[in-house]
């Protein structure tokens, strides 16, 4: 039996071996079937070396302790672009105001990079060893992944040749590749994007050719036809210089009205003349923002969808892969174990596989939860099926088990414990936080008028007191009716608590400095935001209270269930917006570093000059600059929003030359258009789903005690094919470190 079962190993021990070696295969099997299932479970290749040195290697690299260096080292090779030149280190970004920044002295930033880099070596090293150099050569990331590491490397070394003085860092672009190549969700949606672009290029053709074709009319209203006339209208002018000068300033103008921003104010001058002119813009902003700009999310989001559905389908491929090829290796332990030979053709023994879950990483309500469902099987082998369904319940996020509530034998503390355990307490204390809100609502109101030295707080004073000692109350009351775990388990409790003990340090101390409240008082102001004031800033988060009672109104409980399930499967989609907020504001650094020059310094702005009005100087946009990278992500994401954009556009056109429009838009294109739709379609994706009917009546039912959460995979597993065992089988057979003997 024990020859019969060396196939399945890694590396052969002849037919020969004695009963020790049985027993070292059944551990070696025992070992693959734990990695097997790491990897079904967290969705990971299976095609990795499976000796035991590589086992033990495999699963320390994938431990909690490594993952979490590599992960605190991509957050401080990325945070590194706060600190190195130029610097983010100065109060403001302003540059009238801004003072020199403290810049670190040239090897601080660069000694870090290098054990950063260090460790990304060590990252790729492993990696490569364990897929082997036949997959490796194939992997494109880890190809990639390589490649960068290289030109970091010889860019460091070239900063530190130069002294830390050249103008120009490589690298520093290329850092978000370390984010990415560490989240697989992170690169199926990418992969997504880059398969979605060619759809997306034919709509951007199709606004192209709207653009170009509204601008050669608005320039044949505007100018040509103006031409004819001898004295040209002031109106007619004021349109043709600020909107319809030349075709750059018009495409550009109504590249603007495309995301509306400037509307109505590039109508005005014309409508101002003519009101037939007001067709023109409204003709052009129906084909252009309502209709084609909706297309282009509409395909974005059906593409988006479909892209989605075979990176989700190649994740539950690989799960079903794994848990075949753990089901196979625990089947082949029979065998060793000296079971009858029937036994591993029935299934999997129920114990061993105990065994296994008892060695895997996964948190313990999972493994509890799987218990469950394996023991329910009552000693009977599992089947192929049975085994493959065992790891659904991980992606459901089973909840805890609520404590037990302290139990007392006084009849009076029993009643006290049901009443203050009731529904009805926790709407009281909503009554009151509504109270103490409208209270301080009144005074703001009543207040709104007088100078802080004129008002009198005696009565909110007095006010805030009872309300603090309610709530000091309530958290004693609960905790008694409850007990500290039990009390703990609820989020809302916690955030109830912990705003209380907050309220409470801040009153004692609002106490011993300004003492009692008494007729009169006014509570003097010795720092820009006193006690008295942090006092009623931090009351009014007792608003949050409010949130505990949307589990009981069942539409609210829905749109608030989908709103936490879009935030917990956000991971992916904030990463990608990360990279290229990191990108472009690198490229912004280097491009526009320096261009914006306060009042006085520029030839282009005079220090007593009156600018025109919405111009970037009068509006006073001097801190929307790219001089540092704090700066620069601000400025990015003022024209993400796309509001006053083309301020922006027009300020960097006169300071830096018309090319940088280009930069401009380009991130216009990447933030506005392509992420914000992306957005759109897991938005809609998640609602869809959950107000499906099918869905509908089961979610509904569950509002108020929800079981679990649901993750992007489970989320539409209900579409998704199961691959079946002829696929299955015959990648478990082509695996290059796994040989199989049936």
């Amino acid at each position: 039996m024990a020859a019969e079962a060396q196939p399945l190993l890694g590396r052969g021990r002849g037919s020969g071996q004695a009963r020790s070696g049985a027993s070292s295969s059944q551990k070696l099997c025992i070992d693959q079937a734990v990695v097997f299932i790491e990897d079904a479970i967290k969705y990971r290749s299976i095609y990795h070396r499976m000796d035991a040195g590589s086992l033990w290697l495999y699963r320390w690299y994938y431990s909690n302790l490594c993952q979490r260096v590599l992960g605190i080292t991509i957050v401080l090779i990325l945070a590194l672009a706060f600190v190195e030149f130029p610097s983010s280190f100065t109060r403001t970004s302003d540059v009238r105001y801004r003072s020199q920044p403290w810049q670190p002295p040239c090897g601080v930033t660069e000694t870090i990079e290098a054990l950063c880099m260090l460790i990304f070596l060590a990252d790729l090293s492993v990696k490569g060893y364990l897929v082997g150099q036949a997959q490796l050569q194939q992997n494109l990331w880890l190809l990639a992944y390589f490649a960068v590491l290289l030109v970091s490397v010889v860019d460091w070394t070239v900063s530190l040749s130069l002294a830390c003085e050249e103008s120009v860092r490589v690298r520093r672009v290329l850092r978000p590749f370390f984010l990415l190549q560490n989240s697989s969700m992170m690169k199926k949606t990418l992969k997504c994007i880059r398969w979605s672009l060619p759809e997306m290029a034919s709509v951007g053709l199709l606004l192209t050719i709207h653009l170009c074709l509204f601008t050669i009319i608005g320039m044949l209203l505007f100018t040509i036809g103006m031409s004819m006339i001898t004295q040209l209208d002031e109106a007619q002018n004021k349109e043709r210089l600020a909107y319809f000068e030349n075709l750059p300033e018009s495409l550009t103008s109504l590249l603007v009205l495309l995301t509306t921003a400037n509307n109505p104010d590039v109508m005005i001058p014309a409508y101002t003349k003519n009101r037939v002119y007001a067709f023109y813009f409204i003709i052009f902003t129906l084909i252009g923002s309502l209709f084609l700009m909706n297309l282009l999310t509409a395909i974005i989001y059906n593409q988006f969808r479909g892209y989605l559905m075979k990176s989700l389908q190649t994740s539950l491929f690989r799960r079903r892969l794994g848990a075949r090829a753990a089901y196979e290796v625990l089947a082949s332990t029979a065998g060793l174990a000296g079971a009858t030979p029937e036994w591993a053709e029935v299934g999997v023994n129920p114990e061993d596989f105990l065994r296994v879950l008892e060695k895997t990483q996964l948190c313990k309500i999972d493994k509890q939860a799987i218990m469950q469902k394996v023991l329910s099987y009552e000693g009977r082998p599992i089947l192929p099926d049975e085994f493959q369904k065992l790891f659904d319940v991980v992606d459901k996020g089973v909840m805890k088990e609520h404590p037990p509530k302290p139990q007392y034998e006084s009849p009076f503390l029993q009643s006290a414990q049901f009443l203050i355990s009731h529904r009805c307490f926790d709407y009281l204390g909503s009554l009151i936080a509504l109270g103490n809100l409208l209270s301080i609502c009144v005074f703001l109101v009543l207040d709104s008028n007088l100078l802080p030295g004129q008002r009198n707080d005696f009565v909110l004073g007095i006010l805030n007191y009872v309300f603090i000692l309610y709530y000091l109350l309530e958290m004693l009351l609960k905790v008694f009716a409850l007990g500290l775990r039990g009390y703990l388990y609820h989020c809302g409790n916690v955030f109830d608590g912990l705003l209380t003990i907050v309220l409470l340090v801040l009153e004692i101390s609002t106490l011993a400095v300004y003492r009692f409240p008494r007729s009169g008082w006014v509570p003097k102001q010795y720092v820009p935001l006193s006690l008295w004031d942090m006092t009623r800033l931090v009351n009014t988060l007792i608003v949050f209270r409010f949130l505990r009672i949307i589990p009981y109104m069942k539409p609210m409980a829905m749109i608030a269930s989908t709103v936490l399930a879009l935030i917990q499967n956000l991971r992916a989609f904030g990463g990608i917006l990360v990279v290229a907020y990191y990108v472009f504001a690198i490229i912004g650094i280097n491009l526009f570093r320096g261009v914006i020059l306060p009042p006085g310094n520029s030839s282009l702005v005079a220090e007593n000059s009156s600018a025109p009005c919405g111009s970037f100087e009068q509006l006073d946009y001097w801190s929307i600059n790219f001089d540092d990278f704090a700066a620069a992500v601000i400025t990015l994401w003022n024209v993400m929003v796309v509001n006053n954009w083309q301020v922006f556009l027009d300020a960097y056109r006169r300071y830096s030359g018309p090319w940088s429009i280009l930069y401009f838009v380009l991130w216009w294109l990447v933030s506005s258009v392509i992420w914000t739709n992306l957005f759109l379609a897991l938005l809609l994706e998640n609602f869809l789903h959950r107000w499906d009917p099918q869905n509908h009546g089961h979610l509904l039912a569950g509002s108020q005690q929800n079981t679990y959460q649901m993750s992007v995979e489970l989320m539409f597993r209900d579409i998704l094919e199961e691959p079946k065992e002829e696929e299955l089988m015959e990648k478990l057979y082509k695996h290059p470190h796994l040989k199989l003997c049936r």
